[in-house]
């Protein structure tokens, strides 16, 4: 019997978007040609990721398979099917532009760009806590599995700050997921300094951070599951449209920066400017669906509508089905991609 192919998965964040990472995780937690060894997650990414540990560090796809339902139900994927079934006939943008367009929304998008979270006192709480309290922490943090990181972004250096192991807490995965104009900061002890630091989102930093996958004794290849579009060919207009594609390129800007640098070290290897065995050869994947991501917005991100959670949980397994049968056999061959550095985007390899 041939050994599983060995991969590393690179997790972005997005908030409820996430859900399509859930559906990329669930079909490649099903093929047995696949073996998760490492991870690197970012909020919506740090908190698939953790589910998905929690399962394997059992030894059990199924288990992990099983946590990332339950945390997605938790989040808002309810799977009554009696619960209003005529919304998963909606098209994903219709549901968007209905969320976008009601009062709510509105309301809440308009409060909570001119109010901060610090203004609500002893009424603050984050809506995260009931669920990442939940997780088995002696699972997320095992060291059998595969290696689990999660990144968040210190508030006051500007700088990312890494964890893995013990250091992975409910309050480090809030830290990953923490977007400062929704969330107080997380404040948590620095082993290193016994300073108590505070940290915001890591997509700031690392969406997701590329560098802890690089380590000896994990295999090259780095698939990236992607739900921030790199890409879109107009020019947004209106006000949550230019705020949405500011998210949208702040959140790859970090991605993109580590796959250059990847790109440039592999140019010069190839070159005989670098000696081959000083940095470790890094073959990337992509696992991606710009077109529905584009027709999505903030609003979908912040407002986990549960038919939109299923949209994208149904096209992140598809997505998945199509990189294996399209991929598989490159996997720790060569990179499916090629790193265009000079436009800042990746495109698929021919």
């Amino acid at each position: 019997m041939t050994a599983p192919k060995r991969i590393n998965l690179a997790l972005q964040g997005g908030g409820a978007h996430g859900a399509y990472t859930w559906g990329v995780l669930d079909r490649l937690l099903e093929t047995p040609e696949v073996e998760i060894a490492g991870m690197s997650g970012t909020s919506a990414g740090a908190l698939n990721g953790a589910a998905v540990k929690a399962g394997l560090a059992l030894g059990s796809k199924e288990a992990a398979r099983e946590n990332l339902a339950w945390l997605w139900e938790q989040v808002g994927a309810v799977t009554d099917p009696s619960f209003a079934p005529w919304l998963g006939m909606v098209a994903p943008v219709a549901l968007s532009a209905m969320v976008e367009a009601s009062l709510p929304f509105m309301l809440g998008d308009g409060f909570g760009r001119m109010v901060s979270p610090y203004a609500t006192g002893p009424f603050y709480h984050n809506p995260l806590e009931r669920i990442v309290e939940r997780f088995h922490y002696d699972r997320v943090c095992n060291p059998e599995g595969p290696v689990f990181a999660i990144c968040a972004t210190n508030v006051r250096t500007g700088k990312i700050r890494v964890f893995q192991g013990a250091e992975i807490t409910p309050d480090a995965i809030m830290a990953s997921a923490c977007l400062p104009t929704l969330f107080r900061a997380v404040e948590i002890e620095d082993p290193g300094t016994g300073e108590t630091e505070a940290y915001w989102d890591g997509g700031y930093t690392g969406n997701p951070a590329l560098f802890p996958l690089f380590a000896p004794g994990l295999p090259r290849d780095i698939v990236v599951v992607n739900i921030n579009p790199l890409v879109r060919e107009e020019v947004p207009t209106s006000a949550r449209a230019i705020q949405n594609r500011i998210n949208e390129i702040s959140f790859n800007a970090s991605l993109l920066r580590e796959l250059r640098a990847i790109d440039f070290v592999q140019r010069l290897i190839a070159q005989g400017r670098m000696d081959a065995g000083t940095m470790k050869p890094v073959l990337i994947h992509l696992i991606a669906d710009d077109e529905l991501m584009r027709q999505l917005s903030l609003a979908t991100k912040t407002v986990p509508i549960p038919a939109v959670l299923h949209q994208l949980f149904e096209a992140g397994r598809r997505a998945a089905e199509a990189f294996l049968d399209t991929h598989l056999d490159r996997i720790g061959e060569t990179s499916s991609i090629r790193l265009a550095t000079t436009e800042n985007s990746i495109a698929p390899r021919k």
